[in-house]
């Protein structure tokens, strides 16, 4: 690659790539490649929140079709939330490590405890309910 290709790079990337890119300095590559395991580990979670759904949906009569349906739509809605705010969470530690600032807090933290906590209630008291 020669020097007017690298020059070229940046006009070939998408819109929020050239915005994240162009503030700040490169940051320390060990910090950007954490931030990208905590992105990948917060989209694993996502997965399983989605497989919980699906698991739901198919767990046949141990569930009445009511609590099972909104288990199903309450979970896969759930993961859909986390890997949108996965990315989300991605760029503002990625943007404050360009800019030298202090990580901003986890946004996703709370709505998964309390989130699958109040599932996990839900879930106990209609099988508790059922037998």
């Amino acid at each position: 690659m020669t020097a007017t290709d690298s020059q070229k790079a940046p006009e070939a990337r998408g819109r929020w790539t050239d915005r994240l890119l162009a503030e700040g300095d490169d940051p320390d590559p060990r910090f950007t490649l954490a931030n990208e395991r905590t992105f990948l580990a917060w989209i694993r979670t996502a997965l399983a929140v989605i497989a919980a759904g699906v698991g739901a949906a198919l767990s046949g009569d141990a569930l009445a079709a009511p609590l099972r349906n909104g288990l199903a739509i309450a979970f896969s809605a759930t993961g859909a939330l986390i890997a949108v705010l996965a990315f989300r969470r991605w760029l503002r530690a990625e943007r404050a490590l360009r800019r030298a600032e202090t990580l901003p807090p986890p946004a996703l933290a709370p709505i998964m405890s309390y989130g699958l906590a109040l599932a996990a209630v839900v879930l106990l008291v209609a099988l508790l309910a059922t037998r």
